[in-house]
């Protein structure tokens, strides 16, 4: 397959890396298209009051372009002007941090395989709940990306459906240790927000979001819940908004 890869962490970023070897060992022509720099939750936002700006990356085993703007605007960058031809799968990942439940609307992992979904191509997801990616010395993130290659095989893609995008997350745990892999629905709970206030060299008060899920608030065997307990999680997402009860709602009132 053709295949664009790209992500939110930077065209850096392990879990990217991760994805283009697996993606190249299995045979894949891979093109990359990833921000330059950290896009961690930006959701689906776009750039439209600058230029976007890019530039190739070529290192010993890797070739990219590196995009000065969000991870939607380097899927709609490669779509419409960088690729030779339109890829066959969109690949979005790994992400450092899951996304599930309410994540998902703000992550730029997901915002990136949203935008492929609105052009009707095949698209995935991939997150790991861990966000020591980075920074931990000994990380590896090839069991994980190697199986998203292959469970990006083995869908059958017309039977999904249009305009979705398959998430997968991996448990912070090795690959081997994981549990099997569920199919889930997304859970309704939301962040409890928490923010730190703290003070820079100035005297100045600044925030820190440290908020959380309340666990008691998560519904059981949902994305969140199975991937606490190890699972490999895999939720089918689509980005139709139209409320079709509270049409009928408002509808009967008259309006």
């Amino acid at each position: 397959m053709n295949v664009l890869l790209t992500n939110d962490d930077g065209i850096r970023a392990r879990g990217l890396r991760a994805l283009y070897a697996a993606l190249m060992e299995a045979g894949h022509t891979v093109f990359v298209v990833a921000p330059m720099r950290q896009q961690s939750g930006v959701g689906h936002s776009l750039t439209v009051f600058e230029p976007v700006r890019a530039m190739v990356i070529e290192e010993p085993g890797f070739t990219g372009t590196g995009v000065f703007g969000t991870p939607t605007d380097c899927v709609k960058l490669a779509l419409g002007r960088l690729l030779p031809q339109r890829p066959d799968l969109v690949m979005s990942g790994i992400n450092a941090g899951a996304n599930v439940g309410p994540d998902i609307l703000y992550s730029g992992t997901v915002g990136a395989a949203t935008e492929a979904a609105h052009e009707e191509l095949p698209s995935m997801a991939v997150s790991h709940d861990s966000f020591s990616h980075n920074t931990g010395p000994d990380v590896d993130l090839m069991p994980q990306a190697r199986h998203a290659v292959a469970l990006a095989s083995r869908i059958n893609w017309a039977e999904v459906g249009r305009r979705r995008v398959i998430n997968v997350n991996y448990p912070a745990c090795p690959l081997e240790e994981a549990r099997e892999l569920r199919v889930c629905p997304q859970t309704s709970a939301v962040w409890k927000n928490v923010y730190l206030e703290r003070e820079d060299p100035r005297g100045v008060p600044y925030w820190w979001l440290e908020g959380e899920i309340p666990m008691e608030s998560i519904e059981p065997d949902s994305d969140k819940d199975l991937l606490n307990r190890g699972h490999i999680t895999m939720t089918p997402l689509n980005f139709e908004f139209t409320d079709h009860r509270g049409m009928r709602a408002l509808t009967k009132m008259g309006l």
